[in-house]
């Protein structure tokens, strides 16, 4: 019962990482990894620069972004791992 919650409710990488390539700019790969909070100041950051960008400010919060987004695709095996292993302890536990 337990190896079916598990493989139901697992993360995978290959999802993460679509998200990311699609929808990295907006946070779809730390909304799906569970870092929300950050998810949330991703896409307001993006917001924000495609709005002021009208000004010419908002290209450099775009850039800080971009330079964000690549430094996740390194982090992201890590945090579905990590969730994972979450996910198992849990489901091993009885909670």
């Amino acid at each position: 019962m337990q190896t079916m919650m598990y493989d139901a409710n697992r993360k995978s990488v290959g999802v993460a990482y679509l998200l990311w390539f699609f929808l990295g700019g907006l946070g779809g790969h730390r909304f799906y990894s569970g870092k929300s909070a950050s998810a949330a100041a991703m896409v307001i950051l993006t917001v924000l620069g495609i709005v002021l960008s009208g000004i010419g400010v908002g290209f450099l919060i775009l850039f800080a972004v971009a330079a964000w987004v690549i430094v996740d695709a390194f982090l992201v095996p890590g945090w579905i791992r990590n969730a994972n292993m979450i996910l198992a302890a849990k489901l091993s536990s009885g909670i």
